[in-house]
């Protein structure tokens, strides 16, 4: 015989199993233009997150931190709809047409606007409401309603992949953006583990609220120059390869904490700022240039320095040879080297509006200073090995970055001992990353090993441990080495 405890087991089973068809159901529909239910309700949370919320997020999710976000938000959805199931049976069909109400709302904001989303939630209310009215008898009928919400999540998850590798292909199409295939070489190519001079696209760290990057045409695409400007433009992928340059620059998140891998170095290609703005001639109030992504997000700079030189920014195009990638911000970003990603300036662009200083960015609201913030000086230990030339030695490598200036030195130290230097690769650019490599004698057993920059500003890496909130983190990379 039952106990109450049984059933209320059973019929939280059921309402969990109703709401994974719900919100399968939901996906499915949505995803046939491309659009999400979940990434809609995930973006809408990540827009009104507390920051200390958001923090503690990425230190523990690290790079995994859009999957553990997704998981939360269905985890989330799927505890909701057990609670649905546990309000009175006259209250189960408004609350599930409250939420897809709520739902399809947020599915016309703009960072996640699509017709289909609205679809979507509509949909995975009516399902919500007619499994909560007639609940899954058994478990066989919890597993059927399971089955049928797994299902439509495969089917969405195929649509969305054909949608990308339709976008893939537009976007291969564009054809070379810089010098394809020119590989350079610093003298450390030798050294196993060592990160590669210049990295990879898919191997370059991915951070921004988005969940899944905007699909851009690139035929349509235009970049509008707007606002307190004498001459406004409209430029075509095209018009922006005419007058790109390529140069190398190492890309960090402020929240790359030391020894993480929230940096790439990357060759770039794209158009600089300083002869943009001279076209467009910035009005006497033009204090803050605006980057504005697709889906209205945007980070501004100070206008002088960039229209001096002062700061060399660039509108990208390309990078390693080829067009961007949609995760790094198809068809343009704004990269402004020695800036913090948050603070570089936008991908997915649409348009650099010259205006005054009243407009607020999206991270400013959120508790963010108003910046800009500069990378400081940081080293990785990329590598700790036996020698490879002399027995009993031991082998430490990595990468250094310091821009825009440069790195002029990279010291270690064993232990508690005296900070000595490195050998230093030949550098690419002074706000590019240089790789290093020393090789120490150590006795046998447990060694701490530490590495610090310095940059040819003279600026050294402190050493005191600071969190990324609110103005990027600090610390020196320890590694443990046992000989």
């Amino acid at each position: 015989m039952l106990t109450n405890g049984d059933r209320r087991r059973g019929s939280g089973l059921g309402a969990a199993a109703v709401g994974v068809a719900a919100l399968g159901v939901g996906e499915a529909i949505a995803a046939t233009r491309g659009g999400s239910l979940i990434d809609t309700l995930a973006r809408a949370v990540i827009d009104v997150m507390p920051v200390p919320v958001v923090e503690a997020t990425v230190a523990m999710s690290g790079e995994h931190d859009k999957a553990v976000t997704r998981l939360g938000i269905g985890a989330g959805a799927l505890a909701a709809t057990v609670g649905l199931g546990a309000l009175p049976e006259r209250l189960r069909t408004p609350a599930a047409a409250a939420f897809g109400a709520g739902a399809a709302a947020l599915g016309t904001r703009l960072p996640t606007r699509s017709t289909s989303t609205v679809a979507g939630a509509v949909a995975a209310a009516g399902v919500l409401a007619a499994g909560l009215r007639r609940r899954p008898r058994g478990m066989l009928g919890v597993l059927a309603w399971a089955a049928t919400g797994a299902g439509m999540f495969a089917a969405a998850n195929t649509l969305q992949h054909d949608l990308d590798r339709k976008h893939d292909n537009d976007i291969r199409r564009v054809g070379p953006m810089g010098a394809l295939g020119v590989v350079p070489e610093d003298g450390l190519e030798d050294e196993p583990g060592l990160s590669p001079l210049v990295t990879a696209a898919r191997r370059m760290y991915v951070a921004d609220v988005n969940l899944r990057p905007p699909r851009i045409d690139p035929i349509h695409w235009r970049l509008s120059v707007t606002g307190k400007v004498a001459h406004p433009l409209r430029l075509s992928l095209a018009d922006l390869a005419e007058d790109a340059v390529e140069f190398d620059a190492v890309m960090v998140c402020v929240h790359n904490r030391p020894g993480e891998c929230r940096a790439g170095n990357g060759r770039w290609y794209g158009v600089p700022l300083a002869g943009l703005l001279k076209h467009v001639i910035p009005e006497a109030g033009a204090t803050r240039l605006v980057t504005k992504a697709v889906d209205g997000y945007t980070i501004s700079l100070p206008v002088e320095p960039l229209r001096s030189g002062e700061w060399p920014g660039y509108v990208v195009i390309g990078m390693n040879g080829e067009p961007l990638t949609p995760a790094h911000g198809f068809p343009a970003r704004v990269f402004v080297p020695g800036l913090y990603g948050q603070y570089t300036g936008v991908k997915w662009l649409s348009e650099l509006e010259l205006t005054d200083d009243s407009h607020v960015d999206y991270w400013w609201r959120r508790g963010w200073p108003a910046g800009p913030l500069w990378v400081t000086p940081q080293a990785r230990i990329d590598v700790t090995a036996p020698g490879r030339t002399a027995a009993g030695t031991t082998t430490i490598a990595g990468v250094a970055w310091a821009p825009p200036h440069g790195v002029e030195a990279v010291e270690v130290r064993v232990g508690e001992g005296d900070w000595r230097p490195v050998d230093l690769g030949t550098e690419l650019a002074p706000a590019a990353w240089r790789r290093w490599r020393v090789t120490v004698e150590l006795p046998p057993g447990e060694h701490t090993v530490q590495a610090r920059a310095i940059s040819r500003s003279g600026e050294v890496q402190q050493g005191r441990h600071r969190t990324p909130f609110p103005t990027g983190p600090s610390g020196f990379h320890t590694v443990t080495v046992q000989v």
